[in-house]
């Protein structure tokens, strides 16, 4: 149990190294190609910090853990909406572009509907729910869709992108070294966490469930946690929030299609909850930057987040 302690604090440590790394790295890009860091964050960032979830939810997949695949992607989106939101919030409050606002939080609300038609066949008449792989290439298509949208939206920006962007004086081979450990240091960190955490939730008798929608959805999180932590406090609020919102539609149209893809995934209908958890937080979110004259997110719009999973996570856990 000790050694499951030790490694795991080794993976935060490699998570927090790495995700100041990959940002540094990634502004310095954005900077050097006259792309807005937005781009930067819903993508590069965006992706980096998925790839823990990508890695566990392949994996799973592939041993046949359903629970797992479904549980590691919602709880993160949920994690990442609630807990990494809510904890940058209340740090500092973060600006919101308004083409986040009008496009790629309303894109993240269409991701979980998606989700919520593609998995519930009961919905047709079927008796068995599950993520055939005819889904998951729409999942894929939908993402691509969105990876259309972004370059195009900083192709469209990129009149702005000049006149805000400067050179960060370092050479494009470092810039991109730095991206390079960064993820490395990600990826790893996240995998130790994930993997020590899991063994210990194992040894005190925790669901497979319970494991997936809060021990490896926190761990695979903590590197969005990590970036955008550190985003917000060098003031860099749009890979801040990009990151968040790049993740969670990553999550469920590239991960879950990847997933679904290497093995059709079955549904369990208690996800229903947890998704429909996920619609309510993004729609409050959408909300409170509708009524913010700054179109930001305020310490009170975080705080009920942040207050209001917590509280669930707790009434979760004791009535499993």
């Amino acid at each position: 149990m000790l050694t499951h302690v030790l490694l795991l604090i080794f993976g935060l440590f490699l998570l927090a190294f790495g995700a100041d790394l990959l940002v540094k790295g990634a502004s310095g890009i954005a900077r050097h190609f006259h792309i807005s860091d937005l781009a930067i964050g819903l993508t590069i960032v965006a992706f980096g910090t998925s790839a823990p979830e990508l890695i566990v939810n392949i994996i799973a997949a592939w041993k046949g853990s359903p629970d797992i695949v479904f549980g590691n992607v919602i709880g993160s989106n949920n994690f990442n909406l609630f807990i990494i939101l809510g904890i940058t919030g209340l740090i500092v409050p973060l600006t919101v572009q308004s083409s986040t606002k009008r496009f790629e939080i309303p894109f993240s609300l269409v991701a979980v509907l998606v989700l919520f038609i593609l998995s519930n066949d009961w919905l047709f008449g079927k008796e068995v729910n599950i993520l055939s792989r005819y889904d998951s290439l729409l999942l894929l298509v939908l993402f691509l869709a969105f990876l259309w949208y972004v370059f195009r939206q900083s192709a469209g920006n990129q009149a702005d992108a000049d006149r805000s962007s400067q050179s960060s004086g370092k050479s494009l081979w470092l810039l991109t070294g730095l991206v390079v450990l960064g993820l490395g240091g990600l990826v790893w960190g996240g995998e130790l966490v994930v993997s020590n955490a899991v063994s210990m939730a194992q040894i005190l008798g925790i669901s497979e469930k319970i494991i997936g929608l809060t021990i490896v959805a926190a761990g695979t999180s903590l590197p969005e946690l990590a970036t955008s932590v550190v985003a917000a406090i060098r003031k860099n609020h749009d890979i801040a929030i990009g990151n968040i919102i790049g993740s969670n539609i990553f999550n469920i149209f590239l991960i879950l299609g990847v997933s679904s893809m290497v093995r059709p995934t079955l549904f369990t209908l208690s996800f229903n909850q947890d998704l429909l958890i996920l619609a309510s937080g993004t729609v409050f979110l959408f909300l409170a930057i509708a009524v913010s004259r700054k179109n930001h997110i305020g310490r009170w719009g975080a705080s009920v987040l942040l207050i209001s999973y917590l509280s669930y996570t707790v009434w979760m856990i004791t009535h499993s």
